[in-house]
């Protein structure tokens, strides 16, 4: 699949927690985690499951950077 989003972030899936709706997944990226609310029927449709290697694709308008 191609697709034109250029951060993309590779990991495991933590957690899926499915709702009623919604689905809250976790995704370790490596001393780190993401976080995305997606519908339920498209976790149930992608099969997610904890343990997956997945890709975090984050596509905004804006990315914030802090220096510590």
């Amino acid at each position: 699949m191609t697709l034109s989003a250029r951060n993309q972030l590779s990991g495991t899936i933590e957690s899926v927690t499915l709702g009623d709706i919604m689905a809250h997944i976790v995704v370790r990226i490596g001393e780190q985690q993401v976080e995305s609310i997606i519908t339920r029927a498209s976790a149930e449709a992608m099969g997610l499951k904890k343990g997956d290697s997945v890709r975090a694709i984050v596509k905004s308008t804006e990315v914030m950077i802090q220096k510590d």
